[in-house]
């Protein structure tokens, strides 16, 4: 079982723009309700694409670089990154099917 793995500033070129296979990263921070009801979901999305998608969380407040990078103004903010581009991203607590419809479109 694989639950979403934490990246940081220092990590999320190596771990999220280099990776092989797609990326679903989910930018939170430990303040926001949202976030937190999202959180199960994205770690059940870990479980079920384990080997076709990596799963990683950004924590916003210990990571500004990344999230300003990418223009992050509300979280949670999921993103789906494939060959070091961001090809998605689904803003706000979505159900699974929303999360598991988007992320297919990309395996």
């Amino acid at each position: 079982m694989s639950a979403a793995e934490p990246v940081t500033d220092g990590t999320f070129e190596e771990a999220v723009l280099q990776s092989d296979i797609p990326v679903l990263v989910d930018f939170w921070a430990p303040w926001c309700g949202p976030c937190r009801m999202v959180s199960p979901v994205v770690d059940e999305i870990a479980q079920q694409y384990d080997g076709q998608v990596k799963v990683v969380k950004l924590n916003t407040d210990d990571n500004p670089n990344v999230a300003s990078q990418y223009g992050i103004r509300s979280i949670p903010t999921l993103m789906i990154f494939k060959g070091g581009d961001r090809v998605d991203m689904v803003v706000g607590a979505v159900p699974k099917t929303t999360l598991a419809n988007t992320l297919e479109k990309y395996l």
